[in-house]
C-alpha cells in the first residue's frame, strides 16, 4: 500500500476502504469464504446450510432522528445475513464503554437493542462488555455477529448476477447518510430527514419464496452507498451496469439536503435499503411485490447489467447525457454506522 498510516478514508466503505482489505487483510487472511468479500459467509455444518457475519458499530451523534446507535446495529447485522438470503436465527453483542459514559445512555440504548432484537424475533444470545479509559474511545462501540439459516433452495450471492438482470432498489437514497450530516452541523431542513434504519429479512424472504430462483443478488447499500456498491458488483460480476437517473428514488428533504451541503445522494449510506439483481422477466413482478411490502413501498427499477468493461457503471442523466459513476473516493461522511 502508499500509505503509511490508516486514514479516516480506509473506513468510508469506497476504493480506500477496498484497498485496504484487498492489498493488506486479504494478503494474510486467505480464507475462500472470505475472499468472496460477501455480505456474509455461507458453508455448510451438518448437511445445514449457514450464514454467518459481522459487523461493528461507531456512529456519531449515538441517537439520531429514526434510531440510534443499538437499532443500527441489530438492523445492521440482521440485514448482512438476509443479503445471502439467510433467515436470520441468532445475534452476539459486545461493548466498548469508555469511562465517564453515563448510564442512562447506556441503558437508552440497550433498550434500543431489545426492542428491535424482540420485533424482528432475532435474539441476543452471547455477549462481552469491555471498559477503556476517559479519552481511550468515544461513548460506545458495539461489534455484533450473526447466524442465520440459508433454506436449500437458495443461492443468492454476487457471482449468480449476470448480463441482462435487471437492477432494483427497495426504496428512497441517502435517508441515513444525510439525516446524520444535517445533525452535526446542526442544520434544520423542510420535511422530516429520518434515518431509515430497518431489518429486511422479513422482505428478502417474502420476495425468495415467491419468486424462487429469480433472485439472483442482494446488498445493502452501506457506507460508499448506492454508487460504490453497484461499482463493486460490477467488478465481481465482471460486467458493466448502466443506470436511469430519473428512476433513482430520492425523497425531496434528501435531495434538499444534498444540494445545500453539496452531496451526492448516490454515495451516502443507507441502513434500511436493498440493492435487488433479478431475472429481467420477473423484475417488474418483483419490484411490484416489493412495493406491496411495507419494507419496500418506494421500489423502483434503477437499472441493468449490460455488456461492457468490468466495473464500469454509468448513469444516464435527466438531460440526456451520461456520466461514469466510480466508487467513493474521500471521506465526507465518516463514522456513519
Amino acid at each position: 500500500m502508499s500509505e503509511q498510516y490508516i486514514l479516516l478514508d480506509h473506513g468510508s466503505g469506497g476504493l480506500a476502504s477496498q484497498q485496504l482489505i484487498s492489498e493488506l487483510f486479504l494478503k494474510y487472511l486467505t480464507s475462500p469464504l472470505l475472499a468472496s468479500l460477501e455480505d456474509s459467509a455461507v458453508f455448510t455444518v451438518s448437511g445445514n446450510c449457514l450464514a454467518m457475519s459481522t459487523d461493528s458499530y461507531v456512529v456519531d451523534p449515538l441517537f439520531f432522528p429514526g434510531g440510534d446507535i443499538g437499532m443500527l446495529a441489530v438492523h445492521g447485522t440482521i440485514n448482512d445475513l438476509a443479503m445471502r438470503g439467510a433467515r436470520p436465527l441468532y445475534l452476539s453483542l459486545a461493548f466498548i464503554l469508555e469511562e465517564g459514559l453515563a448510564i442512562n445512555d447506556l441503558e437508552r440504548v440497550l433498550q434500543s437493542i431489545a426492542k428491535c432484537s424482540n420485533e424482528a424475533g432475532v435474539p441476543i444470545v452471547t455477549g462481552d462488555t469491555k471498559v477503556v479509559p476517559r479519552g481511550k474511545a468515544d461513548k460506545i462501540f458495539i461489534n455484533t455477529s450473526g447466524i442465520g439459516l440459508v433454506p436449500d433452495e437458495r443461492s443468492i450471492s454476487v457471482s449468480q448476477a449476470r448480463k441482462g438482470d435487471k437492477i432494483l432498489l427497495s426504496g428512497s437514497m441517502g435517508d441515513h447518510g444525510i439525516t446524520i450530516m444535517t445533525r452535526r452541523a446542526g442544520l434544520s431542513l423542510e420535511g422530516e430527514l429520518r434515518s431509515d434504519t430497518m431489518a429486511l429479512h422479513g422482505l428478502v424472504d417474502h420476495l425468495c419464496t415467491t419468486f424462487p430462483g429469480a433472485i439472483h443478488t442482494l446488498r445493502d447499500p452501506t457506507r460508499g452507498g448506492v454508487a460504490s456498491t453497484l461499482c463493486e458488483i460490477a467488478e465481481q460480476a465482471k460486467a458493466a451496469i448502466t443506470l436511469d437517473e430519473e428512476s433513482l428514488p430520492i425523497s425531496a428533504s434528501v435531495r434538499a439536503g444534498c444540494e445545500i451541503l453539496g452531496l451526492d445522494p448516490l454515495y451516502l449510506a443507507n441502513e434500511g435499503k436493498m440493492l435487488v439483481i433479478c431475472s429481467p422477466n420477473q423484475a417488474n413482478d418483483i419490484v411490484n411485490a416489493m412495493q406491496h411490502h411495507p419494507q419496500g413501498h418506494e421500489a423502483a427499477i434503477i437499472g441493468e447489467i449490460i455488456d461492457g468493461p468490468a466495473g464500469r457503471v454509468t448513469l444516464h442523466t435527466g438531460l440526456g447525457g451520461e456520466r461514469l459513476v466510480t466508487p467513493l473516493h474521500g471521506q465526507p461522511l465518516p463514522r456513519i454506522c
